[in-house]
């Protein structure tokens, strides 16, 4: 079995709460039945407005940096792990061919064969914004600037022609290219004696026609500057204080533009009082000169809540583009804004409620909406479980979780003779908020993700038992082609093909807390070529929860496991992947051509370099060219 193949079952449990799969249409579901989430929703091939790419830069530095990088060079810390190689969608010939609705699609359905998720958290117009984003990682400002420029000069009039939101989407950069070029229809060639470098200007500059906003290229004093006094009549770049406000970050980060005031508040819901002097903090950040660079962080202030829960930060820079997070800190915890974009002109800018929850150690709240497990039987001695939880806090308080000195959650039940290997939080989950001894769980309308790993011992048949410590609302079972089931409450789905890889899949019906979820396991996977390594070896994978912000972070089995899988097989899929990426060899020339401009320019560290410039050679070695 292929790497990628044996890898995908890990990762569609990873993936199963953002999924949907349906059941043959000749089976009747049990009593009880609640379908899966479904995908997101495709809408048309063509945004309803026009997509904001500062809106999207805030959602691919928290869903797509991970694994793409910050520069879309697929050189993210998440990335570095996976079996195959990152699509590098930062370079140019990449995003040179691309369909923004092409994007729009894989954002929006995943792509499984190279392990990236559907975002169903996203709205439709977020996924255009972060697509419209996505689009702009290959381009300078320097070379957007040339481009309007050179249009406006050759053909001002034909603005209104590129705005088609339809149209544009529809169009990759090469084919505006040779429109540019060649003309078509009712726009005339009027870039056919353009150089090559000036039409792909134009080409960038004709994209951002269709954006809500373009991004910032804002003037920021430089390191070694010194502000202008008050003499020259002209703003110094510091940071304007407030009385009591205390603030941080250094004035050359601090855009010389409009002033104002940012504001905001606090709905408590903790039934008491807000601490006296609760501090509240705001954080500034912006895109800079380099878009390549994603948001950073300018500055930050801190001021004191109102006791009315109003806070107000004033005479303060707010430029267009500016982005602002406000966060406070309410019992031991952290509670976050959702973010604010200043436009243009604006002098006051009203941040979102931040909402703070009295707390409950009793995780009885909570709900589990859907377990959905799939067995592993590639391991030599034994099965690994991934056991994927769907979560709601349906109380109206966080409820806080410890973990303990075993780092156990307790909440979850391993199957009887199982030993636990660890956790992980689902690729869509809401934000778990990090605690000293575990992490903390705030009602929310978007369900929490928490993947367990356990593995238990082969047998020709495998008893499962485990216990249901919270409500299940629905139980469904992936396990390989070849392996049944057979339970009281389970339903057998039939054999199934999701991507490339069958499944047989059954459906159970709902559990009642204290119930026990009881089936057998019998037969052997269809194709039993592939040996597993056996994670119970490695006694460090049970790691903590906590860290990274408030994400909930954890290196548990999976890890382990495709990390020794693509030990194994590495050289295939590098050599698969490579290959079909790129077209032919001069396209693989261009790779690295364009890899070698990006590392002199300082924008590519010098590992990611080397790394990336080695695959690209392997791969045109193999087409002959070297």
């Amino acid at each position: 079995m292929k790497l990628r193949h044996t890898l995908l079952l890990a990762t569609i449990a990873v993936l199963l709460t953002a999924c949907n799969f349906t059941l043959a249409e000749d089976v009747t579901p049990p009593p009880g039945y609640v379908p899966p989430t479904p995908m997101p929703t495709m809408g048309p091939l063509y945004p309803a407005s026009a997509p904001n790419p500062a809106n999207g830069a805030i959602i691919y530095v928290e869903k797509c940096a991970p694994c793409h990088g910050d520069t879309g060079l697929g050189d993210g810390e998440q990335g570095k792990q996976l079996p195959v190689t990152v699509i590098p969608i930062g370079l140019p010939e990449t995003a040179s061919k691309a369909l923004p609705s092409a994007w729009y699609t894989q954002v929006t359905q995943g792509n499984l064969d190279r392990f990236m998720p559907p975002f169903a958290s996203l709205n439709d117009q977020e996924r255009w914004d972060v697509v419209a984003f996505a689009l702009t990682l290959h381009t300078t400002p320097e070379q957007v600037e040339t481009g309007k420029s050179l249009f406006e000069t050759a053909c001002a009039d034909c603005a209104k022609n590129f705005s088609n939101l339809e149209m544009m989407s529809a169009l990759s950069e090469n084919d505006l290219i040779r429109i540019i070029k060649e003309g078509k229809g009712d726009i005339p060639a009027f870039g056919k004696d353009f150089s090559d470098d000036e039409a792909l200007a134009v080409a960038m500059y004709l994209r951002t026609l269709t954006f809500a906003t373009l991004l910032p290229t804002p003037t920021v004093a430089s390191a070694t500057e010194t502000p202008l006094s008050a003499d020259a009549e002209t703003p110094s770049a510091e940071i304007l204080p407030v009385d009591g406000t205390q603030v941080t970050g250094t004035p050359e980060a601090v855009i010389v533009e409009g002033i104002g005031n940012v504001s905001g508040s606090i709905a408590n819901l903790t039934g008491a009082d807000l601490p006296s002097d609760i501090k509240i903090k705001l954080t500034a950040f912006e895109h800079g000169a380099d878009p390549n660079a994603g948001p950073q962080e300018t500055a930050s202030f801190e001021s004191t809540v109102n006791p009315d829960g109003t806070y107000l930060f004033e005479n303060i820079n707010i430029p267009e583009g500016i982005i602002y997070i406000a966060e406070v800190e309410v019992n031991g915890l952290t509670y976050q804004s959702g973010f604010a974009i200043a436009e243009a002109g604006m002098t006051e800018l009203v941040i979102a409620p931040i909402t703070v929850y009295a707390t409950t150690e009793e995780f009885t709240a909570l709900r589990v909406d859907s377990l959905q497990m799939y067995f592993d039987f590639a391991g030599e001695g034994s099965a690994q479980i991934f056991a994927v939880y769907s979560i709601t806090n349906t109380s109206d308080k966080t409820v806080i979780i410890n973990m303990g000195e075993d780092q156990e959650v307790p909440f979850i039940a391993f199957p009887e003779g199982a030993e636990a290997l660890g956790y992980e939080a689902a690729q869509d989950s809401a934000a778990f908020l990090p605690t000293a001894d575990g992490f903390a769980m705030p009602p929310s309308e978007t369900p929490y993700g928490l993947i367990a790993f356990a593995s238990i011992p082969k047998a020709k048949e495998i008893v499962i038992s485990q216990a249901a410590l919270l409500p299940i609302g629905e139980l469904t079972l992936f396990l390989p082609e070849g392996v049944e089931a057979n339970g009281q409450t389970l339903t057998d789905g039939g054999v199934q093909a999701i991507q490339t890889t069958n499944f047989h899949i059954y459906t159970g019906g709902a559990a009642n807390e204290g119930d026990q979820i009881e089936f057998t396991l019998t037969g052997e996977p269809a194709d039993s070529t592939a040996v597993n390594p056996d994670v119970t070896q490695n006694q460090t994978l049970l790691i903590g929860i906590g860290g990274l912000g408030v994400a909930l972070i954890l290196a548990g089995a999976w890890m382990f496991l495709r990390d020794n899988r693509k030990a194994a097989d590495e050289d295939e899929v590098e050599e698969e992947d490579d290959d079909d990426e790129f077209e032919d060899s001069e396209s693989l020339m261009d790779a690295i051509i364009a890899l070698d401009d990006l590392h002199r320019a300082g924008k590519l560290s010098d590992e990611a370099y080397q790394q990336r410039r080695a695959e690209l050679k392997n791969a045109l070695k193999r087409k002959g060219n070297l």
